[in-house]
């Protein structure tokens, strides 16, 4: 069997990487795979790039902007494949990945192939490095939720997974009211339309990290109000399949990473997001930061701590 992979990608202004994003594609080693870039109303010259590239293995969809999210569904609408991949416009994938990933799968429509990955600065690849997880091996789809999320330090990037088309037939597309880690609720809900995890140690994602405006670091009212609905809708897709005492500490671990993020603004959609940590059963997540943070921890507590280290970054 030898399926066509879909590497679908929303563009939204990436005109300093998708160039590097494309070609990382195309030097695959596995040969039957189409690339659908849907350019989302990019207002610099990432449009010309693309219309560049454009080819018989590749197709340019252009947009009025929508979203990465509603970017993402339309590329999965046109996209032919056996096998879908999600890929970020900045992102790149190790020239072998694609054919492990459909190695691994070897024909099943209900296991996913995830990638080892790493993180790189910029456009320094020489920064790379790879950062071992526990969830690096393979697992039942619910286990390795469970697992990702302990730490509330899952993840979830879309260039990880390679997912046969009838899992997404059975979960459905990117919920489209969602821009600030839309991919944690997107990715929960279609492994939990999967049996297992396969991973792929032949495959790593090189993660760009480090870029002024992504996605990632936005801090708005809005980003947070759908970080706020990802984590509550992706860890419901985990409880409706299981709710057991480990399965309620990862998503109060995961939920409680929120409020220890955000504090102390947003206090409205902290006191929802810790209600429902209180109804899981509560989180023994320790919280995060560095020496002079702790420090001041242990002298005043660690809501005064966060509110002298905003604070100080005001300054």
């Amino acid at each position: 069997m030898n399926p066509l992979v879909s590497v679908c990608i929303p563009c939204y202004n990436a005109a300093p990487y998708i160039g590097e994003a494309i070609e990382s594609i195309l030097a695959q080693s596995w040969p039957l795979i189409e690339i659908i870039v849907v350019n989302d109303g990019s207002s610099d010259a990432s449009g010309a790039i693309l219309d560049s590239y454009a080819s018989s293995r590749l197709l340019v969809v252009h947009q009025d902007n929508r979203g990465q999210c509603a970017a993402a569904n339309r590329a999965l609408e046109v996209a032919q494949g056996d096998l879908i991949k999600f890929f970020d416009a900045d992102d790149l994938l190790s020239p072998m990945s694609i054919e492990a990933q459909v190695q691994r799968l070897n024909g099943s429509t209900h296991a996913v192939a995830s990638a080892q990955w790493g993180r790189f600065y910029s456009n320094d690849l020489s920064t790379f490095k790879l950062t071992q997880q526990a969830v690096w091996r393979d697992l039942p789809s619910l286990d390795w939720l469970t697992e990702a999320w302990t730490n509330a330090q899952p993840m979830m990037q879309c260039g990880l997974w390679l997912i046969p088309r009838p899992i997404l037939e059975r979960c459905g597309g990117w919920d489209e009211s969602l821009t600030l880690i839309n991919d944690f609720e997107f990715f929960s809900r279609a492994l939990c339309h999967a049996s297992e995890v396969l991973f792929t140690p032949e495959a790593t994602l090189y993660y760009r990290s480090g870029i002024t405006g992504s996605l990632s670091g936005q801090k708005s009212r809005k980003a947070m109000e759908s970080a706020f609905h990802s984590l509550l809708k992706g860890t419901g897709h985990l409880l409706k399949r299981r709710s057991d005492p480990v399965v309620r500490l990862s998503c109060a671990n995961v939920l409680q990473q929120f409020i220890f993020e955000v504090y102390p603004d947003h206090p409205d959609l902290r006191q929802v997001i810790q209600q429902r940590v209180d109804e899981l059963g509560g989180s023994n997540l320790p919280i995060p930061g560095g020496p002079r943070f702790h420090l001041l921890r242990r002298l005043a507590g660690w809501k005064a701590a966060k509110r002298l280290q905003k604070l100080a970054g005001r300054a």
